[in-house]
């Protein structure tokens, strides 16, 4: 028995120090994912919008894929197939790509009901002080409807965090990888599993926070 136990060892202040890292990495790409993914979604859900019936088609059956096929296949397949085609990505631009498409197909939604739930008749009353199509959309919409779907993005924001584990099945070392790794050294797998949930509290809790503080400071 104690020649098995001497393979691994306990946990040290170093692996603490590791899970930081890994933290810093969820992080990096979290934020890059949702970013990216909140603008090109706020692009997508206003086309959504236009009465192109054509337009509509083919972005929805995009957004479709993203939203309906299972997010850990599509890491998979896309980082195995820019490989197959001679253009390999790190792990961190394949992750950041496919986790943008993944936040950029939920987020597509969200903005065009956001766009939706702004009145007709508030429309008008804007037209018929002369504004422009893209002033009516620069100074009604976006503010009024996106305002009101800032809880959803937030939720979605969350959602990407938690998601970016699943990146880990394409060689990124985050919070997820980092804690089989350290599990496999010290097999102190519910010492490291409270740190992980601590450092994922850590990176969701501040996210909340601030859409919480924004969404109050809007409706003053």
């Amino acid at each position: 028995m104690n020649d098995q136990t001497q393979y691994f060892t306990s946990l040290q202040w170093d692996d603490v120090l590791f899970l930081g890292e890994a933290a810093l990495r969820t992080l990096g790409i979290s934020v890059a994912a949702i970013l990216a993914g909140s603008l090109l979604g706020v692009v997508l859900g206003w086309l959504l919008t236009l009465r192109s019936f054509l337009l509509n088609v083919t972005i929805a059956s995009l957004l479709d894929v993203f939203r309906s096929v299972p997010l850990l296949i599509q890491l998979i397949l896309f980082d195995s197939f820019v490989a197959i085609a001679g253009f390999p990505l790190t792990a961190f631009s394949s992750g950041t790509i496919v986790l943008s498409l993944y936040t950029a197909g939920l987020v597509a939604m969200v903005a065009k009901s956001g766009i939706e739930s702004v009145s007709q008749s508030m429309r008008r009353a804007a037209r018929s002080l002369g504004m422009t199509y893209f002033q009516d959309m620069r100074y009604i919409v976006w503010p009024v409807g996106l305002r009101s779907v800032l809880p959803s993005w937030i939720g979605v924001a969350l959602s990407v965090v938690k998601d970016s584990a699943l990146v880990s099945a394409i060689g990124y070392v985050e919070l997820l990888r980092a804690s089989q790794i350290l599990t496999t050294k010290t097999q102190e797998s519910f010492k490291i599993m409270l740190l992980i949930g601590l450092f994922y509290f850590l990176l969701s809790y501040p996210i909340a926070r601030a859409g919480d503080l924004i969404e109050k400071k809007l409706k003053r």
